[in-house]
């Protein structure tokens, strides 16, 4: 592949991965406004955050066979197409219902755009250009964790929240074009589609989720919630029992006999939950608590998002040396620590000045797991595994963004309400106290790592855990 094509792919993909990822925090500045412009309750507001995270994270591994199958280039370009029209559709929404449906198809929209962003890159560039050109990717599509409050702040503020979606619009219809001109096409090994694991644990998701939403308004004894519940545990442990069946399994439950692997997405389920939960309220304290604007409110949570382009970078350079499960513990135990510090400041007539230093102590402790807790994940799998333990990984990050925003939104609607600035703190601080105990969770699951520097696995730095691959797989490796 001659080097301007490799340029045009490298830019193309970035461009648009930045632009999902974005999406994924953009919203989080504007759910004030939309709150107040479509009459919206908290449960409509959690729907807006996770009918958005719960396609994408249900459909993610799927979009992924799909572009193998039928051709990553045509399935990307597709997956943008459905992005970009799903954008226009949000943005054009009358009520709240219509707002979250079309979330929805954003979801799956993303579902299709970042895992073949991933495999065209790849794909397009030799071994020995590859992780500089995954590390550029990386660093682009990171800053959707900074830019975001911002940008939904400054759109929000300098012209309405539905400009955080219309943006969306013309970049796609610049891209798509370019997409289909500019990279090339690929396929990868015929994939199959694990139908029946995809319909379990998206159904079981839902169940827990739906519970969770509506024991605020309904009340924990409520027939339909105790109902939903129930029924996405048995589906989720229906699911379990499928993938230990079917052939091709979405989830190969062979890999969770790895400590690496399990311990590693343990942790990082406990810390995306936390840290997707504690962001859907912070924004909204911000405002609805200490009366500041969408702009000022993206810009007063720099503190808290930047420490990802500063610390991440070097704690993913440290992992190799120090391991996986000190900056996993220690970086989620301090999350814990800023998220519990926050919790006991909290009230309508505090200074902004005392959420600096518990906003940096959270923001660099969870930039410090997020390279840890994946590298203990990447490192416990051979290498032919390393495609399925990533899309296992995001799927999950995705899923704990929904649980966490169910969680926390639960613990706000028992405590408080959106009735007063007090009303409001009364349920924010037990809220984000409850963020904490999360990421303490997700701490005491990054002690179960090994303790291997670098490793997840079994068998020393770098080595994957022979038990994680099937016999005649570990045979053709060695």
């Amino acid at each position: 592949m001659a080097q301007r094509t490799r340029g045009w792919l490298l830019g193309l993909t970035a461009t648009a991965s930045l632009m999902v990822a974005l999406d994924a925090t953009v919203v989080a500045t504007a759910l004030t406004s939309i709150r107040q412009d479509l009459s919206a309750t908290l449960e409509q507001l959690e729907w807006t955050v996770n009918a958005y995270n719960l396609t994408f994270a249900a459909l993610l591994m799927t979009g992924a066979a799909l572009g193998d199958r039928l051709g990553r280039r045509r399935m990307f370009a597709a997956g943008l197409g459905l992005f970009t029209a799903a954008s226009a559709a949000c943005a054009l929404a009358p009520g709240i219902g219509w707002l979250i449906a079309a979330r929805a198809v954003q979801g799956g929209g993303a579902a299709l755009v970042m895992p073949l962003a991933m495999a065209l890159l790849s794909h397009g560039f030799p071994p020995e250009r590859r992780a500089k050109a995954l590390g550029i990717f990386a660093g682009l599509t990171g800053l959707a964790v900074v830019a975001g409050p911002v940008v939904g702040g400054i759109v929000t503020e300098g012209l309405a929240w539905q400009w955080i979606f219309w943006l969306n619009v013309p970049i796609g219809l610049a891209v798509i074009p370019l997409v289909l001109r500019r990279v090339p096409e690929s396929r990868g090994a015929g994939a199959s589609f694990d139908v029946g694991g995809v319909v379990l644990v998206t159904g079981g998701a839902l169940g827990l989720v739906w519970g969770l939403i509506r024991s605020g308004p309904a009340g924990w004894d409520a027939f339909e919630v105790v109902g939903a519940l129930v029924a996405g545990a048995l589906l989720l442990a229906g699911f379990v029992a499928w993938e230990l069946r079917v052939r091709q399994p979405m989830v190969p439950m062979r890999l969770l006999r790895s400590r690496g692997f399990s311990a590693g997405n343990a942790a990082g389920l406990f810390m995306y939950a936390s840290l997707y939960g504690s962001l859907f309220f912070m924004t909204q304290f911000l405002q609805a608590g200490l009366e500041k604007g969408p702009l000022a409110t993206g810009l007063h949570l720099v503190p808290w998002t930047a420490t990802v382009t500063v610390v991440a970078p070097v704690a993913g350079a440290l992992v190799n040396r120090v391991g996986s499960r000190a900056l996993t513990s220690a970086g989620l135990a301090m999350q814990a620590a800023g998220m519990g510090w926050i919790g006991l400041v909290a009230a309508p007539s505090m200074a902004y000045s005392q959420l600096i230093a518990p906003m940096i102590l959270a923001g660099a402790g969870v930039s410090m797991a997020m390279p840890a807790a994946q590298t203990s994940v990447m490192n416990a799998v051979a290498p032919p595994e390393i495609g399925k333990a990533s899309g296992v990984f995001n799927t999950l990050r995705q899923f704990a963004a929904v649980f966490g925003v169910a969680i926390l939104a639960a613990v706000f609607a028992a405590e408080g309400g959106y009735g007063t600035a007090r009303t409001f703190a009364d349920g924010f601080a037990p809220a984000i106290a409850v963020s904490g105990a999360l990421s303490l969770a997700g701490a005491l699951a990054g002690l179960l790592i090994p303790r291997a520097p670098g490793s997840a696995g079994a068998d020393g730095p770098g080595r994957y855990d022979r038990r994680s691959v099937p016999r005649r797989k570990y045979a053709a490796i060695e």
